[in-house]
């Protein structure tokens, strides 16, 4: 078997008898950290790590009171947004560009740049982790594989989490954005951080949760800070109802269509009007998730009463729905209106999501695949949609039609319900849950010059296959009606009046 081989770890308590540091002579070949950085980072990490400690342990005591702080004491009005970094920075009140260094409530990372190399660089620095009840390690995309390599992946994910005393290891459970939610470490007014571009989705709860890379989430493992510039907030507005066969996904893809994928550049989005307010906590996560493909640094929903519920059935407690919304009268850069009772379905041409428009500019553009699957388009809800579409109905002999559930817990569910049964009446092929053909591994990723529809939130040149192959996005609703087509196809067909 490969092995993936790491600096000597510190254990926090080992770190504490003693402050026994683990040093090592050689680095990997691999390692992006120059022996003179390490040493640097050692030796500021040896001068700070006491006086840090006693700072994060006034900084709880003070966070006790702090929301309330924020409400009594601050004179400028603020956006979610900008409440949560307030809080993190120890701050009752602040402005877009200022830039301060947040405590970090949570931390997130993955089998893919978690122990591997965020844990790799931490071990290179022989400090321990900062807070074990705020580290989460969730195992997602080199999983369900023969493959020596991912299998080594994952041996070195399972031996460092052991190695490192992780109290909160979820191992092959499905995707971490979903799996982090669903097993009740997120609720509103946390400053998050996650080592993937989508870790964003966990806004849909009324979060700040940004994406971070490894070398960052080094710095996180070691000091529990991160520093961050307060970004300006665009509201989007989405007016109306959508109307059946619409959905967030919809309204994503729209946004990426009109601004393109840096159109809202480390902005903050906050997604709210009528349409979102009606919209499931499941459906928000989309709209949350996909704000990495606006260029934004964080998108989010004010929580609610539908938002508390799902906490609470997913494990969360202390949900405060009340203190963490934006003030009646904050500022924002701009507002963007989104006419959801006009709103049709959209699909994004290959090979970028800001390739957007109706679905009718691409009605009958022939295919060869349609996948239900990622973070994005086959969580519970997602499903549903396209059940709702399939019912009674069979894809064509031959064509390639597979869904991945977004979690374990989902997939049962889904299965329990009569939902995944519609699916495979209708042709469908049920994957095991994981990252697999959003990132073009697994059955469900594209062969040479295929062209498939999917669900997922990107569709670069090569990511979901080899750089012949072309890629659709869609709602899991057009997923499913191009998939009974073998073409892509309007879901409305299927759908209410045109059914």
């Amino acid at each position: 078997m490969m092995m993936i081989k790491s600096p000597p770890c510190v254990t926090r308590k080992s770190y504490e008898d003693g402050f026994t540091i683990a040093r090592h002579s050689e680095l990997d070949s691999g390692s992006t950290f120059k022996r003179a950085q390490l040493a640097t980072g050692q030796t500021w990490i040896l001068n700070q790590v006491q006086d840090d400690a006693e700072a994060v342990r006034r900084d709880e005591q003070d966070k006790t009171g702090c929301a309330t702080q924020i409400q009594e004491n601050n004179n400028m009005p603020l956006t979610l947004a900008e409440k949560i970094i307030a809080k993190a920075s120890g701050r009752n009140s602040l402005t877009p560009g200022e830039i301060v260094t947040c405590n970090v409530d949570l931390a997130m990372m993955h089998d893919s740049a978690g122990p591997r190399s965020a844990g790799k660089y931490l071990d290179g620095l022989g400090v321990p982790v900062w807070d074990l009840d705020k580290l989460v390690v969730i195992t997602d995309h080199y999983i369900n594989s023969d493959d020596e390599a991912f299998n080594a992946i994952q041996s070195h994910a399972q031996s460092w989490v052991k190695d490192h005393d992780v109290k909160n290891f979820i191992k092959e459970q499905g995707i971490c954005h979903i799996v982090l939610p669903e097993s009740g470490h997120v609720k509103p007014g946390q400053f998050i951080v996650g080592g993937d571009s989508h870790s964003c989705t966990g806004g849909a709860f009324g979060t700040f949760m940004v994406g971070i890379g490894a070398t960052e989430m080094a710095g996180v493992l070691a000091t529990g800070e991160i520093w961050v510039r307060v970004p300006e907030t665009v509201r989007i507005d989405v007016r109306g109802a959508l109307r059946p066969g619409v959905s967030a996904k919809d309204i994503i893809l729209k946004l990426c269509g009109e601004y393109g994928i840096m159109g809202f550049n480390y902005q903050a989005l906050e997604y709210a009007g009528t349409a979102v307010d009606a919209m499931s906590v499941q459906e928000r996560m989309t709209l949350a998730n996909m704000a990495a493909e606006l260029g934004a640094k964080a998108g989010y929903c004010q929580p609610d009463e539908k938002t508390r519920a799902q906490l609470d059935a997913w494990g969360a407690t202390e949900i405060d729905i009340d203190t963490w919304r934006s003030d009646t009268d904050a500022t924002y850069k701009k507002t963007v209106a989104i006419d959801g009772d006009t709103l049709s379905p959209q699909v994004a041409a290959p090979s970028s999501p800001e390739n957007a428009s109706p679905v009718e500019d691409h009605i009958g553009t022939k295919l060869d695949q349609a996948y239900l699957g990622a973070c994005t388009g086959a969580k519970l809800d997602d499903l549903r949609m396209a059940a709702e579409v399939l019912k009674g109905r069979k894809v064509p002999s031959g064509f390639k039609f597979m869904v991945a559930p977004s979690s374990i817990p989902m997939g049962e569910q889904a299965r329990a319900e009569g939902t995944l049964g519609i699916i495979e009446d209708a042709g469908g092929q049920v994957l095991p849950v994981g990252c697999g053909g959003c990132i073009g591994l697994g059955a469900a990723r594209l062969e040479e010059n295929a062209v498939g529809i999917s669900s997922t939130n990107r569709n670069f040149v090569g990511r979901a296959g080899p750089k012949s192959s072309k890629l659709f996005l869609g709602s899991p609703y057009t997923v499913a009606a191009s998939a009974l087509k073998g073409e892509i196809a309007d879901p409305r067909e299927f759908l209410g009046e045109g059914a």
